[in-house]
């Protein structure tokens, strides 16, 4: 399967002449990372040993072409690999796609392999058809998306795709209308193979990839999905979007993005509204979670406002805040990954952590931000920020695993610089937990083992051959 996958592109570029496919393009990347961490929590080891690293190597090749006018098609394989660096430079990885060949039983401690093998994963991640006439394009199968409640994470190795049909039309003068139905994707909230994943073994550090890549209905029956993007007052872009999550939820989510003469101006208000407390139970458990403990369900809404500065190549500093309802059901992350307990789930939200995400978008959350992103020599790109995040439901107990309230405080610093092709990046980030005993989603420690009030200082570098 994985030959036919890769010979899939080849033959696609050998038959071009035949059939005289125009403007035929092949690109992708190469990508090594590597992440080690140092944690004051018992008996943690020290930042560099193998049970405190992750790595992973990953291949993106994919193919377009113009089928005739008008029409074009992609596809795109993506292959994930440790390089056989598990229990000798790292135990655990950067994606969840891996499995695991060997016993996990007796033999299988903490957070790491501890010896047994990782596969390497491979999986078509693309694979679409587009058309346009006029003023209207549609764009079906395998794909990315980008709105603000289903959408396409790109900050690990690899990246989450969708099994979609996305109608976009730009009749009314700068005004994009968007309707789609996604009916699969393989992010981790509809993978059902939890239990078996390297995510679930608390192993991976962006699980938000089923295993394999494998495609899953996404939602409980797929989800309807509307927008509308408007910015006919050019400093100001506004957006509406609308979402019906088939026998779970619906939800809308409102945003406008001000910018003039360098000032930068945001809100955000988004809501979602459960069905029912047995089409929640019932995708709970059909996604491997333990599913709500409250007899009832209440809808969510959360707003988030940003004021900011940019000059441009030269400095931008952002400062925000958000507010989730404490007495919802759903939080306002990824519905494509934000559903699984362990790993997962980025928002759209303006004060989202650099590295920890699913805090500030959890039920109850109130949270801050403020960032500096600067250039000031040798074209090095530097970032800092401070986030906070207060997560406090009232119902204390919910799908997303809080038991008591919790505090994250995040300080990152990222300096990053191309070299040609070559984009390099290195992270340090400094995490400090409150209070969070069951703060089983985080990304840089043994999931559920944590003491009360904990720090981890994490250190991280990327990079990245494009071509």
């Amino acid at each position: 399967m994985k030959l036919a996958k890769m010979s899939l592109i080849a033959a696609l570029a050998l038959t071009t002449s035949v059939y005289a496919i125009d403007n035929v393009k092949v690109n992708g990347d190469v990508k090594l990372y590597y992440g080690t961490y140092d944690t004051d929590a018992k008996n943690a080891p020290d930042m560099f040993d193998k049970d405190v690293s992750y790595g992973d190597a990953a291949l993106h090749l994919g193919l377009t072409a113009d089928l005739t006018t008008g029409v074009s098609a992609g596809v795109s394989v993506t292959a994930v690999s440790t390089l056989g660096l598990e229990n000798n430079l790292v135990s655990q990885t950067w994606s969840n796609s891996h499995g695991v060949t060997g016993k996990k039983g007796a033999n299988f401690v903490g957070n790491g392999i501890n010896g047994h093998q990782l596969d390497d994963a491979m999986w078509v991640d693309e694979a679409w058809i587009a058309g346009t006439a006029f003023d209207t394009t549609a764009k079906v199968g395998r794909q990315q998306l980008d709105t603000p409640l289903a959408f396409t994470e790109t900050w690990g190795i690899d990246t989450n795709t969708f099994e979609a049909a996305v109608l976009i039309n730009q009749s009314i003068p700068d005004t994009t209308l968007v309707a789609t139905y996604i009916g699969k994707s393989n992010g981790a909230a509809d993978d059902t193979s939890l239990n078996t994943t390297i995510n679930s073994l608390g192993a991976a550090q962006a699980g938000y990839v089923a295993q394999d890549g494998k495609f899953n209905t996404f939602g409980s029956n797929g989800v309807y999905a509307a927008g509308v993007i408007n910015n006919s007052f050019k400093p100001l872009t506004v957006q509406a979007w609308y979402y019906d999550m088939q026998n779970l939820a619906k939800a809308y989510w409102l945003q406008a993005d001000l910018n003039v003469g360098g000032f930068l101006a945001g809100v955000q208000y988004a809501n979602t509204d459960v069905d029912s407390l047995a089409a929640l139970t019932a995708y709970a458990f059909g996604t491997g979670l333990t599913g709500p403990t409250t007899t009832t369900v209440d809808d969510t809404t959360m707003y988030s406002v940003m004021l900011g500065y940019e000059m441009k190549d030269v400095v931008t500093v952002k400062a925000a805040y958000s507010s989730v309802d404490d007495d919802g059901t759903l939080g306002m992350a990824n519905t494509a990954t934000g559903s699984a307990a362990t790993i997962g789930g980025q928002s759209k939200m303006y004060t989202e952590m650099w590295w920890n995400y699913g805090a500030v978008s959890a039920v109850g959350a109130d949270s801050y931000s403020l960032t500096v992103e600067a250039t000031p020599f040798w074209d090095v790109d530097l970032l800092l920020g401070y986030y906070f995040a207060d997560v406090d439901p009232k119902n204390n107990t919910n799908v997303l695993n809080f038991s008591d309230e919790v505090e994250v405080t995040e300080v990152a610093f990222t300096a990053s610089k191309k070299f040609g092709p070559l984009d390099a990046s290195i992270a340090l980030i400094w995490d400090d937990f409150s209070d969070e005993t069951n703060y089983t989603f985080a990304q840089v420690t043994t999931p559920g083992f944590r003491n009360d009030d904990e720090t981890v200082t994490t250190l991280q570098v990327y990079l990245t051959y494009n071509f």
